[in-house]
């Protein structure tokens, strides 16, 4: 059943924008008009990343080539002589893909998830200062970024690299081969770890401590940047989609920054939150921080903004564990949620909820998922609301950071399948970050900003309609008291393991 805010085509609003989104587990694609409000049907194409007990996590670049094509294909079958204006394609952040001179992919798309550069890690973190790289990049030395990355490669796949003629984010590779053309977007380029954070280019000396030559890159586009494409290739374009004749095509860019901007945090006033399988909150700035909190790291997204933030493993997947071990089902659903929009007390567990490593605010990967006060009275919904308020609690030790360097934020506009799930989250979340929480009902708010950052250049003037949203949860201050001492508790068994 559609929602008020989507719209059959005869009331679309001209100029229209097709957005593409390559998720984690499906590639999903839409028409939006200029107030962006979803234009009749969606496409989707479900997959699955390869991953193996050695840390493997690929997927097949031609194979989303395809589902990206069918995708435009199937939207494109619905509008019939409609003309659209604008392309616009996000995907996961730091990919990699390595091409030769053809332009075919020489290895599969390696995803942020791939951890086989381990040792590489270990040998940048000896050879590199990683605060100053920080500082310099916005980001830490991970097993996510392409410095790591590329050093692996050299080392287990030199043939591989010996033919590499371009090195390539899967946005990217997708972009040429629908259009011919070599061009990244700012924050897709940002999430690879290799862009300076202050000019918004590539960092040249970076570059090479990573193995590679700086040629062998994509030029940047900022997102009012369309992409330029090739009078031959725009032929064919127009060939084979008539409706895409006069498209500008715009550099893929990262689903964080896309999810933000369609959950409804698109400057300084406000923070977006994915509560999903993992878990992110960030804030959109125009204005850079200088010196970045050692928690936070912070993505060029534009010439005139940055996204700067932190991100959680475990949300979804904490709550997936505390389902099956506590065997919530024999608790039953009412009783679960009673217990969790119940005032807090003490008796609950504390719980740092790191089941697979922490990213911010420590960046401690070899974390693991600590209890602290389970007793043989503990029941089964004590230590799941216990592992709720632990992601609340995550959560509000990267926005304490946060407010150091953007510290106008007044909201928080949270979406992802967790915060419809389990939507007693959000308020355990307003009163640990002590920061009022909006819930977003909108799906698919990352294709949605997709199209509306497209709409920034394609309709200026144009007034964008408000997707629906929840009641927004105040934090309740009676309870500060209580969850000032659980963050310092958290804090006390943090450094205490880990730090």
């Amino acid at each position: 059943m559609a929602s008020n805010f989507d719209i059959e085509r005869k009331d679309a609003e001209l100029p229209l924008v097709l957005a593409v989104d390559v998720g984690s587990t499906a590639s999903r694609g839409m028409i939006y008009d200029a107030q962006g409000r979803p234009v009749g049907k969606r496409a989707k194409v479900a997959h699955s990343f390869t991953v193996a007990a050695d840390g493997t996590s690929e997927i097949d670049p031609d194979q989303v080539v395809q589902e990206v094509r069918g995708i435009i294909e199937d939207l494109l079958a619905a509008l019939k002589d409609e003309q659209v204006a604008g392309v616009a394609l996000d995907t996961f952040a730091s990919s990699l893909v390595v091409v030769d001179a053809d332009g075919a992919a020489l290895t599969p798309c390696f995803t942020y998830a791939d951890g086989r550069c381990a040792a590489q890690v270990v040998e940048l973190r000896e050879e590199l200062s990683e605060e100053n790289l920080q500082q310099r990049t916005g980001t830490r030395v991970h097993s996510s970024y392409w410095p790591a990355r590329l050093r692996w490669l050299q080392a287990e796949r030199p043939e591989v690299m010996k033919q590499a003629a371009t090195v390539l984010s899967l946005g990217d590779y997708v972009m040429l081969h629908l259009t011919g053309t070599l061009a990244t977007g700012t924050s897709t380029a940002s999430w690879t770890g290799l862009v300076d954070r202050h000019t918004a280019q590539w960092y040249p000396e970076l570059v090479e401590i990573s193995g590679i030559d700086a040629d062998q890159l994509p030029p940047i586009h900022h997102l009012d940047e369309p992409v330029a494409v090739a009078p031959e290739h725009a032929e064919r374009i127009a060939q084979e989609w008539p409706a895409l004749a006069q498209a500008q095509w715009y550099a893929p860019i990262t689903d964080g920054l896309a999810a933000n901007v369609g959950l409804g945090a698109h400057d300084e006033t406000a923070i977006g939150a994915s509560c999903a399988t993992s878990g992110a909150i960030r804030v959109l700035v125009r204005e850079m921080p200088e010196t970045l909190p050692p928690g936070l790291w912070c993505y060029r997204v534009s010439h005139d903004r940055s996204l700067i933030g932190g991100a959680l493993n475990d949300v979804g997947r904490a709550l997936a564990w505390a389902d099956v071990t506590l065997a919530v089902d024999d608790v039953g659903p009412e009783a679960l949620s009673e217990a969790l929009r119940a005032e807090p007390h003490v008796t609950t567990p504390l719980v740092l909820p790191f089941f697979t490593g922490e990213r911010s605010t420590g960046w401690a990967s070899e974390a693991r998922a600590v209890m602290v006060g389970v007793t043989a009275a503990s029941a089964p919904a004590e230590v799941y609301r216990g592992v709720v308020e632990g992601i609340a609690l995550s959560y509000a030790r990267i926005a304490k950071q946060l407010r150091e360097v953007a510290p106008q934020p007044e909201k928080l506009y949270a979406g992802g399948g967790v915060a419809a799930d389990r939507p007693e989250l959000m308020q355990i979340m307003a009163d640990a970050m002590r920061t009022p929480v909006t819930p977003v009902k909108m799906k698919r708010s990352t294709l949605h900003g997709t199209a509306l950052l497209a709409l920034e250049s394609l309709a200026p003037d144009v007034r964008r309609a408000r997707p629906e949203r929840g009641e927004t949860l105040a934090p309740d201050y009676v309870r500060r008291p209580y969850y000032s001492e659980r963050f310092g508790r958290f804090q006390l068994v943090y450094e205490a393991l880990f730090d």
